[in-house]
Order: C-alpha cells, then sequence, then structure tokens
C-alpha cells in the first residue's frame, strides 16, 4: 500500500491559511478605518454597556501599552513573524493548523501595517485600539489582536490534543509492552544460551 509523501504540499491547507489571514487581515483594517474614520480620540462609545464598549486609542507599544519606545522592534519582530509563516506554510497539511497559521499571520500583517504606514512615521506608526471589554481584561485591543490570541489559543489545543501538521494524532508509546523476564536486563543484550550438559 502506497504511503502519503509527508514532503507533499497540501494546497487545501495554503488555501485555508491564504482566506483565513485575508479574512483576518479585512476585518481588521476595515474595522479601524472606520474607527479613525467615526471616533476621535480618547473617546469612547458604548455598544453593550459595561460588557462592550469602543474607547478609540492609539498604542506605540505592545499588549497592554508595554514598552511604548520600542515600536520599531515590534516592527522587526512582526515582519519576522510574517516570513517564518510563509515560509513554513507548505509543511501544513491540516485545516486546523492552517486555520492558526491563518490568524497569526492575518493579526500579525494588520498590527504591521498600522506600524508602518500609520503615524507618526514609517515603522513606528502607532496601531489604532479601539476594542474594550473591562469585565474580561483592562486592556484596549483591536480584530488582529484578537486574531492572535484566538491563534495561541488554538496552538495550545491542538498541541495539548497531540494533534500533527498532518492532522493525524501523535501515538502514545505502548504501555501494554510485555514485561522482560526476570533476571534478564534488556540493557545488555540478548540472554546467553544454556545447553544441557
Amino acid at each position: 500500500m502506497a504511503r502519503n509523501n509527508p514532503t507533499k504540499v497540501s494546497y487545501r491547507a495554503l488555501l485555508v491559511l491564504a482566506l483565513v489571514a485575508v479574512a483576518g487581515y479585512a476585518l481588521d483594517q476595515i474595522s479601524k478605518a472606520l474607527v479613525v474614520s467615526t471616533m476621535t480620540e480618547g473617546e469612547t462609545a458604548r455598544v453593550l454597556g459595561d460588557v462592550l464598549q469602543l474607547h478609540f486609542i492609539r498604542n506605540p507599544g505592545a499588549a497592554f501599552s508595554f514598552a511604548t519606545g520600542l515600536t520599531w522592534v515590534f516592527s522587526l519582530i512582526a515582519a519576522g513573524v510574517v516570513v517564518f509563516v510563509v515560509w513554513f506554510a507548505p509543511r501544513i497539511r491540516s485545516s486546523p493548523w492552517a486555520i492558526v497559521f491563518g490568524l497569526l499571520l492575518g493579526g500579525v500583517l494588520g498590527n504591521l501595517t498600522d506600524r508602518l504606514f500609520r503615524e507618526p512615521s514609517f515603522g513606528l506608526g502607532h496601531v489604532v485600539d479601539f476594542i474594550y471589554t473591562p469585565w474580561m481584561m483592562p486592556a484596549i485591543y483591536n480584530i488582529a489582536d484578537s486574531c492572535i490570541v484566538v491563534s495561541m489559543l488554538l496552538f495550545m489545543f491542538l498541541t495539548l490534543r497531540g494533534i500533527g501538521l498532518d492532522g493525524r494524532r501523535t501515538t502514545a508509546p505502548a504501555r501494554d509492552a510485555p514485561e522482560p523476564a526476570a533476571g534478564i536486563d534488556v540493557a545488555d543484550g540478548p540472554a546467553p544460551l544454556v545447553t544441557p550438559n
């Protein structure tokens, strides 16, 4: 019976990855454009009371406004992640893993676009954040951030379930292997043949 070629590229997985990345990226950029065009910086709009609010800020740093003076570093890291995902993509042969890397790629590209093309300058742009859910976390974030977080959660789920990049579960070592006979050390090799006198 012919075995699957492990080096064969799955075009279905690549298509899923690309579609998820494009959808996440488009949703992120469209939502940011709407916020920038309809709200003033610092403005808050209650959508669902304290459950969901829109609060428009520009973030020069990472999550929770960490390391606000190192915007260019985050731009370089994001560019590196994009290159890695594109390079790694042909190894993915299952839809769940394609979704993981598609979400990651779309999210990273969304925030990288802000850092490259928004004020104050190329590579130092401030990321537009606007989603505020005070009941869940004391942070303001965007669709790109959500894509990245969901991709990490899916990554941990698939890893804990033992699902490989080909979509198959990795097999655990057999627990029912027979015990070696008493007095025989398997590490020493086969027991000597004893012949009767």
